[in-house]
């Protein structure tokens, strides 16, 4: 069995919302996209294409078949130039902006209403268009239309109003690692060696191995036959937060939705 990851640089035409936590009056995004909203964007175009409405039938074949890495802002079409916790008040003015908005009630504001959305900006404080830069890894064998079906999604919240619109910017290109690190497609999952020192790039169950970084519960929204679109919630699980930097050098498997787990430690 064998796995191989593809580049895809997705370029970013309007404000994207990835569900976080509520601040205050402000609904904050991640300032990232996860590998499960690749996986629901790309599950919806491929129910829709193929005209049938089997979200959870068509859903497990992705998981089967597709592996995703997060995808990471930049303002370079080929690599991340800036992660998210390197400077994060830096990264937050630069990449992410925030529009307000209220109920209004007989020419006024309904009291309570007034809310603010923060949002990966389609364009930098400076101007520079914005890209997502992440990993598709296909498994040998699929025939699943990804490639076609990326042209056409929208991710994140929002998306009524016209958010979370992106462009393929260039065709995905076949690698042999991610994030520049070594990439292992040789088993039933691929796996990625993180060096000591360096993060974790996507949520990782949080057991057998210790990290420097935060903790969280991930939860998510799921859409099923039954409850439809974003109906049905997903089980929590906790984990190691992305940027959280391991002590020694870690072998991690990618398993469904960009979730990792990790193998083994490889030396101190």
């Amino acid at each position: 069995m064998t796995w191989k990851p593809y580049l895809v640089r997705l370029r970013v035409l309007s404000p994207i919302h990835i569900g976080w936590r509520k601040t205050g009056n402000l609904q904050q995004t991640r300032p990232y996209v996860t590998g499960k909203t690749l996986w629901g964007a790309l599950t919806a175009r491929l129910v829709r294409d193929r005209g049938e409405n089997k979200y959870q039938e068509i859903g497990a074949e992705v998981d089967e078949k597709l592996r995703f890495t997060y995808f990471y802002p930049s303002t370079i079409s080929d690599k991340v130039e800036r992660w998210p916790w390197d400077n994060p008040d830096w990264f937050s003015w630069v990449y992410l902006g925030s529009y307000a908005s209220t109920a209004i009630e007989e020419k006024t504001a309904e009291e309570g209403t007034l809310h603010e959305t923060e949002y990966i900006a389609p364009r930098t404080r400076d101007g520079k268009a914005l890209y997502l830069i992440g990993y598709i890894i296909e498994k040998e064998g699929c025939e699943l239309t990804w490639r076609e079906a990326l042209k056409r999604i929208q991710i994140g919240g929002e998306r009524g109003y016209g958010w979370g619109r992106i462009e393929l910017s260039d065709k995905p290109e076949k690698v042999d690692t991610c994030f520049d690190c070594d990439h292992d497609g040789t088993g039933s999952s691929p796996q990625l060696t993180v060096p000591k020192d360096s993060p974790i790039l996507a949520h990782t169950l949080a057991d057998a191995f210790e990290c420097k970084g935060r903790i969280e519960p991930l939860v998510g929204r799921e859409t099923t036959e039954n409850k439809g679109f974003g109906g049905a919630l997903s089980k929590a699980e906790v984990c190691w937060t992305p940027g959280s930097v391991v002590k020694s050098e870690m072998v991690f498997v990618i398993s469904e939705k960009g979730i990792w787990h990790y193998k083994k430690t490889l030396s101190t």
